[in-house]
């Protein structure tokens, strides 16, 4: 068995604003919810045309407010980027405002570089990012181990490692918490990491037995040129972004992968190396197989659609194409 779940990076489609993506994810959030959904992130990045999830904590908000029982969280907060304590305090809060429903993935990465980080951060400092994390678990147990408070009362939220290659993985299995890799943009060390958390995993107060997510890329649409169709959406930002032009979400345009050189197919064919695109069958297929391989615990689903109907309309197909397979 296994569970599905959603990573939201709040596309901003050309022509559209800000406005229309948070519109968006209130809607995708209430549709997987009624079709089988377990979880839905919002990944946090900085200073990237097209992405508007920058200021996590309060899309989080939006989103659980406007949903009843799906669990909603961070896919994850950037540590470097904050104060453990002030996430912690973050996190409470929502944990406080919907109990047994907010998740806290945390991740090393900054979300963005050069002058964006140093914005972000106001110091240039390197902090340790284990001892970071060690302190974010301190403060929202309120176990007296650090110096000052963040609430009172021990807040209990669920808190994952992120990672894309093995040093997210050591972490995560010494610290006995579960593990979900960004396979959706880069799967290149998938299996040594799964293998790697599985065989070193420790179990904790917080975990008993390894529990490990991966991030897929599901684009499905009732015939295989419409999905083909609608993936191109998602195959242009990428390609302007390996070029060094990020941009808003592309509109659909028929027959790109014809219009593009092989050095951006093979960019393109690395990056999203775990990507599924078709008709209900073959999604399920390629879903299937991927969940043999990998043995993992969950999918958590990439699909940067244009239409938010069809994007509504791709994860109904993809929790449908598996729905024997699905824990509820």
């Amino acid at each position: 068995m296994t569970a599905l779940s959603v990573l939201d990076l709040m596309m901003i489609g050309e022509g559209k604003n800000f406005a229309d993506t948070l519109d968006s994810a209130r809607q995708l959030a209430r549709h997987v919810e009624q079709h089988g959904y377990n979880r839905y992130w919002i990944a946090e990045h900085h200073d990237l045309p097209g992405i508007g999830s920058m200021a996590t904590p309060l899309i989080i908000q939006h989103l659980a407010a406007a949903t009843s029982t799906l669990r909603v969280g961070a896919g994850g907060v950037m540590l470097p980027n904050h104060s453990p304590l002030i996430v912690a305090e973050q996190f409470g809060t929502l944990q406080t405002l919907f109990p047994d429903r907010i998740d806290l993935g945390v991740g090393r990465a900054p979300g963005s570089g050069g002058p964006t980080v140093r914005a972000i951060r106001g110091f240039s400092q390197e902090r340790d990012f284990a001892q970071d994390v060690q302190k974010l678990r301190d403060y929202l147990e309120d176990n007296g181990r650090e110096s000052v408070r963040a609430l009172p009362g021990r807040h209990d939220v669920p808190m994952w490692i992120l990672g894309s290659s093995l040093q997210g993985a050591d972490l995560a299995a010494r610290m006995g918490l579960p593990y979900a890799f960004a396979s959706h943009f880069a799967p290149q060390m998938l299996m040594r990491a799964l293998a790697h958390y599985r065989e070193h995993f420790r179990p904790s107060a917080y975990l008993k037995q390894p529990y490990t997510m991966a991030g897929v890329n599901v684009i499905a649409a009732d015939t295989r040129a419409e999905a083909r169709y609608l993936a191109s959406s998602h195959q242009q930002w990428v390609v302007k972004l390996h070029a060094g032009r990020p941009g808003l979400l592309p509109t659909p345009e028929e027959g790109y992968l014809a219009s593009i050189t092989p050095t951006d197919q093979h960019g393109l064919d690395q990056a999203m190396a775990c990507t599924a695109i078709g008709d209900k069958q073959d999604v399920g297929a390629w879903l299937r197989e991927f969940i043999a391989t990998t043995g993992v615990d969950e999918l958590m689903i990439d699909a940067r659609i244009y239409d938010p109907a069809a994007r509504c309309r791709s994860y109904q197909l993809a929790a449908e194409s598996i729905g024997d397979l699905l824990t509820h």
